[in-house]
């Protein structure tokens, strides 16, 4: 009686790449548009859009325009959208004080789309480099440091005011020490308990920004500074894993990774450590550098933007922030 042994010819691993059937019937990672969350940008004013000249196809959109994407959006089956309002100058100050202004443009673009498409998610931005003179992600002390204690009241406050307005998910993407456990408290007091906190648990210092701090109009009073003394350095894995540690032990829900594509082995790590909902952000710069190639016809569209999004399932993700996400789930619906 034949014994078989390990290896070829009795093992041919090519025979499970045969057909597509049979690559469907193996395939260990799937994308869905369950998966996906669209980043969306709004300004003040009515029935207009803005491109953003260094993120092609990306547009900054008026309330009631947004209100529009919003629904053509769930049309598609996209779970939830997360918001970045784009203020004007004169309306920017040290203090930050229009991240809580009650009537404020986050706080009035969530109020519209729970309004018109309820069952559509929306996560909002808790951070105050939108609203600052300097562009920095905190307020700053009599150094000029971003001082963190300092910080921690305003992003109250600005979480406060999203919950108000109807926002089903905070996202406190600032990287200041202890804002989860103050937010989280800050939501139980006001009888907020429900109201999730994504925590963007492991933000790096980045060169892949670029195009969002444009997007958003914090890049000319950010002036060439950095953010490196609160993101984490990017040669740092470990500490990721401390940082979402905390995050979890203080309230958070969920943990964001950003960027993506470049710490895919963060995303990995603390998707395998900790077992949370963990949550990827492709960001602008990857978005730009892919959207660039395929403007020169260098790569095809739709087989590396999908190609790239398997890449953080397979990391681990349990959810992904992509600029493509309407895109891709027109492709995923398109049968």
């Amino acid at each position: 009686m034949h014994t078989p042994t390990p290896g070829f010819p009795n093992t041919r691993l090519r025979r499970l790449r045969r057909d597509d059937f049979t690559r469907r019937l193996v395939r260990e990672h799937r994308l869905s548009v369950d998966d996906l969350i669209q980043p969306v940008f709004v300004i003040e004013g009515e029935d207009r859009t803005e491109a953003v000249p260094s993120m092609p196809g990306v547009e900054r959109r008026t309330v009631d325009r947004l209100v529009a994407e919003a629904e053509a959006l769930y049309a598609l089956g996209i779970p939830a959208i997360t918001l970045f309002p784009v203020i004007p100058a004169e309306a920017k100050t040290a203090d930050a004080a229009e991240a809580w202004n009650p009537q404020g443009l986050a706080q009035r673009a969530v109020r519209a789309v729970k309004a018109h498409v309820p069952e559509l998610g929306v996560i909002t931005d808790v951070a105050l480099d939108p609203f600052t003179l300097h562009g920095q992600d905190g307020l700053l002390d009599e150094t000029g440091y971003v001082a963190n204690d300092l910080t921690l009241d305003a992003l109250v406050r600005q979480a406060r005011s999203h919950a108000e307005a109807g926002a089903d998910i905070v996202a406190p993407s600032d990287m200041m020490d202890g804002r989860v456990a103050a937010i989280r408290g800050a939501l139980e007091a006001d009888g907020c308990s429900e109201t999730r906190i994504l925590a963007y648990a492991a933000k790096y210092a980045s060169a892949f920004y670029g195009p969002f701090r444009d997007a958003v109009g914090s890049a000319g009073n950010l002036a060439g500074g950095d953010k490196r003394t609160y993101q984490m350095d990017p040669g740092n894995s470990d500490e990721a894993l401390r940082e979402v540690a905390l995050d979890l032990a203080e309230g958070a829900d969920m943990v964001m990774i950003k960027p993506g594509m470049p710490y895919l082995d963060v995303i990995q790590r603390v998707r395998e450590q900790f077992g949370v909902p963990t949550f990827a952000y492709q960001v602008s710069g990857e978005y730009a550098m892919l959207s660039a190639a395929f403007e020169n016809g260098w790569l095809d569209r739709r087989a590396c933007v999908m190609e790239a999004l398997l890449g953080f399932k397979r990391a681990g993700a349990d959810a992904i922030l992509t600029y493509f996400a309407k895109e891709v789930a027109g492709w995923l619906t398109d049968h």
